[in-house]
């Protein structure tokens, strides 16, 4: 169709832009202002709200879950942290145990206590020198004792004669009872008569021996012997039965004799004057005999320690007396003469 039949296509007025030239963004709808939205609007407002109201607790389970599982680690570093303090408290342990046996831990030791002594000793000397200065010195007087050499001389004699009276007078309060013995001894013998007191009779001599060994050496000394064992056995016996009646329970004799002969003879023969067993010789018994002067000495120290008094008889065939026997109270040796060593010799 020729352009110009063509219908006449109705023209903008002017002044005016046709759609076709119009933009995009002009061509959007205009949004409606604040003013304009119409009271409908905050009804859909309220409802958003309600429906983030209705979400809100499906957020606090996962709050939940995340604090047990803080919680769970915080109690695993707790747990970690505990077993290593306790692995630390055992080494720390094991350590001073160390030191403390090793030769560095020992003289670490001392030397503290050394110190500490030191500081101690310190403190005390400082007070005792303030305790002195404190003090007020008096000059004290000065007493002059008499010299010996001043004193009459007294001689050898009258010393000799003051000590021999007082061993003498020893057995002077049993005077009486000690003489009383010896005279029943003297008569016709009790064969009878209870263990411990003498059954065989003495003679006058042996009277005489006795008395002179209580009343002059007070109990300690040597008397010539009776020229035969067996005399000397039954003068012992007479004396034990004496210190029987004298001291009861608390003695015990001590023989001494070098040879386990002359050690049976005793035995024999004391048997015999006293009328006593087997049973009555031995370390916890009456009589106790000896072959050596040491182990005698040794008993009749426990026997003094023990508040007992020990009667030490020593046979005529020993030489010389131990010196350590002149200490006790009560002993007798019987010296033996020449022919009755000789004869003692021989039988041996």
């Amino acid at each position: 169709m020729p352009e110009a039949d063509l219908p006449l296509r109705k023209q903008p007025p002017r002044g005016q832009t046709s759609p076709e030239q119009l933009s995009p963004e002009q061509l959007a709808p205009e949004q409606p202002s604040p003013e304009q939205l119409s009271p409908e609007q905050p009804s859909n407002n309220s409802a958003n709200s309600q429906s983030d109201l209705l979400a809100a607790p499906q957020d606090k389970p996962d709050l939940d879950q995340l604090l047990q599982v803080a919680l769970t680690e915080l109690q695993q570093r707790r747990d970690h942290l505990e077993a290593e303090i306790k692995d630390l408290s055992n080494r720390k342990s094991q350590l001073e145990k160390e030191l403390s046996s090793s030769f560095a831990g020992q003289s670490d030791a001392i030397a503290r206590r050394v110190k500490g002594f030191q500081d101690y000793l310190t403190g005390a000397l400082q007070d005792l020198a303030q305790s002195v200065e404190q003090l007020e010195l008096v000059v004290q007087p000065v007493v002059v004792q008499p010299s010996p050499l001043d004193q009459p001389n007294s001689t050898p004699e009258a010393a000799a004669q003051g000590n021999a009276l007082a061993v003498a007078d020893t057995f002077k309060p049993d005077e009486s009872l000690i003489r009383e013995c010896l005279e029943q001894f003297l008569s016709q013998p009790d064969f009878y008569a209870d263990p411990w007191k003498l059954r065989r009779s003495l003679d006058p001599r042996d009277k005489e021996l006795l008395e002179d060994w209580f009343f002059n050496q007070g109990g300690r000394g040597a008397q010539p012997s009776r020229n035969s064992r067996t005399r000397n056995i039954l003068v012992a016996a007479a004396l034990i039965a004496i210190l029987g009646e004298l001291y009861g329970d608390r003695f015990q004799s001590l023989v001494l004799a070098g040879e386990p002969e002359r050690l049976g003879e005793w035995r024999r023969g004391l048997q015999d004057a006293l009328g006593l067993a087997r049973e009555d010789f031995g370390p916890s018994s009456g009589i106790v005999l000896f072959e050596r002067g040491e182990a005698l000495v040794e008993r009749a120290d426990r026997l003094e320690e023990r508040g007992e008094v020990p009667l030490i008889l020593i046979d005529a065939a020993q030489r010389s007396v131990e010196i350590p026997v002149l200490q006790f109270p009560l002993w007798l040796a019987f010296a033996a003469g020449p022919q009755e060593r000789f004869e003692d010799e021989e039988l041996l």
